[in-house]
């Protein structure tokens, strides 16, 4: 289908606004029935509020959307889902004190008379969603115990169970590995042959190339372009989103390393469930070093860097900053001692949603501005928030704005700063480009090449091969809760990592390796 007979949604001269800040400018767009609809542009460019307009969670300031040729208004999700239309947010909506199947049938519960819900209908049914998705979860289990990939799952299952019209999947992969993205891929192709209509938001190009149809490319709340796939290419779809060619990963700075400055020794982390997440773990890094940690979901990489912020009070092992032992378990302790992470979930963990982008920002770092005990010197505080802005290109009109009104992937930045105000002296970043697109991308990268030129240890998680080839000095591979091999990067091979990632228990270290 490629006549107006296909289209399903369309918006007309769609414009939003926040606090006079315009998020979105005149946007028209049209959904296809049966096919992938692919949305794309840097953070901040509008994407997520076209689509929470499109989901009833906001309301366009102007224009107006039509659904099957008329003109419709949704006033709430729950209107939205009733027009057939659901969508698997960014920044996952779960429950983590319910369980799965709790979650996927929230506010319409399977009910038996009077005999109130039926969790035994709701499981079975739940379990069904899961399975299409080859999640390996039980519909049983509580979604606070679920790591953040199995989550993202929970979210396309909760999706799936909706019966869709348009299926709209806001960077649905950003947590997952490649052998659930072709899952999920497949699950896509099963819908698009019932006709369903997706929308596609995501940073990766090379999955938009692979699993769209039509593109829509969004700058500065505008579109900038639209086109068919097969029609462009990933350097049309950059231009489009930047107004230039593509921005290559930070190249690295000639620098010496110095000494070693943190150490990690015989880490180790019991799983509730029994065995080890993390399993012994031993490495060190030097001041000016960026350690890249790759492993596939579950290899334990997050769990490590939580041992090390002291936030597992029965994790084991010792902890070395500067030569110097950590016997302080705390994780405020372990911030003045000079370790900073930069957490996976930067909603959950790394951002408080009620506070300001400012007050963010110095969370972590007050007492650097705290004059008599009690006062804090406001006139340094906010040129400090003024410096940390300007250096990580933070997109923030207004610091005072809430952070809540910033694109992801600004907050993740406001993360990033947030962690820098404490002045660490070891980094720890846990998939720091997870959901930021190409331009953001190429700012926190550069922001860690620069740091590590200032003599700043950084360790930095990823499962992307690209990434952990192109930033780290070593690259330390991870699988089942242990180190497998540690690489050089002259020495590293893609094949080389990957076999790593899948050797379970072996132990391959190499020269590259100055761990105990």
């Amino acid at each position: 289908m490629t006549g107006e007979d296909d289209i399903i949604l369309q918006l007309e001269d769609v414009t939003k606004v926040y606090s006079g800040i315009v998020a979105v400018k005149n946007a028209n767009l049209s959904l296809h029935r049966g096919a992938v609809n692919v949305l794309v542009g840097e953070n901040g460019a509008g994407k997520s509020t076209l689509m929470r307009m499109i989901a009833g969670v906001e309301r366009p300031s102007l224009g107006r959307i039509l659904l099957d040729g008329k003109p419709v208004e949704f006033h709430s999700p729950a209107d939205a889902q009733k027009h057939g239309i659901g969508m698997v947010f960014q920044e996952l909506n779960l429950f983590g004190n319910l369980s799965v199947a709790e979650n996927i049938f929230a506010t319409r519960e399977i009910v038996r008379g009077f005999a109130g819900i039926d969790h035994k209908a709701q499981v079975e049914k739940a379990n069904i969603f899961l399975d299409r998705l080859d999640a390996g979860i039980s519909a049983e289990t509580m979604v606070e115990d679920l790591p953040i990939g199995q989550q993202q799952l929970v979210e396309i299952a909760k999706a799936l169970s909706l019966d869709t019209r348009i299926l709209i999947l806001d960077e649905p992969t950003s947590a997952l590995s490649a052998a659930e993205v072709d899952i999920l891929f497949k699950v896509i192709a099963e819908l698009k042959a019932q006709g369903v209509a997706i929308v596609y938001i995501s940073h990766r190009l090379e999955e938009l190339m692979r699993i769209g149809d039509h593109i829509t490319v969004l700058r500065d709340g505008q579109i900038t372009g639209q086109a068919l796939v097969k029609d462009i290419d990933t350097r049309w779809i950059v231009r489009s989103m930047i107004g230039s060619d593509a921005k290559d990963f930070a190249k690295s700075i000639d620098h010496t390393l110095g000494r070693e400055a943190f150490r990690a020794k015989e880490i180790s982390l019991a799983r509730r469930t029994g065995g080890l997440a993390v399993d012994h773990l031993s490495l060190s890094v030097r001041a000016g070093e960026v350690l890249g940690i790759y492993g596939l979901m579950g290899a334990g990489r997050s769990e490590f860097f939580e041992c090390v912020m002291g936030q597992h009070a029965h994790a084991t092992g010792r902890i070395f900053v500067d030569g110097e032992e950590i016997l302080a378990r705390d994780t405020p302790t372990r911030i003045k001692r000079g370790l900073a992470l930069i957490p996976e979930d930067r909603q959950r963990e790394g951002l408080v949603q009620v506070l300001s982008i400012a007050a963010n920002l110095t969370l972590a770092s007050l007492d650097r501005f705290v004059r008599f005990k009690f006062h804090i010197a406001g006139e340094r505080e906010r040129s400090a928030i003024t410096a940390a802005i300007a250096d990580l290109a933070i997109k923030a009109p207004n610091p005072d704005f809430d952070v809540t009104s910033m694109s992801g992937g600004n907050q993740q930045k406001v993360v990033i700063g947030k962690a820098l105000m404490t002045r660490p002296k070891v980094l720890l970043m846990d998939e720091p480009s997870r959901g930021i697109d190409v331009g953001a991308k190429a700012d926190v990268f550069r922001t860690m090449r620069r740091l590590a030129g200032e003599g700043l240890a950084i360790l930095f998680s990823t499962s992307d091969l690209e990434e952990v080839m192109a930033l780290s000095d070593r690259i330390a591979v991870m699988s089942n809760g242990r180190i497998t091999t540690i690489l050089d990067r002259a020495e590293a091979s893609e094949e080389e990592i990957v076999r790593a990632a899948s050797i379970g228990h072996k132990s391959t270290q190499t020269s590259g390796d100055i761990a105990p």
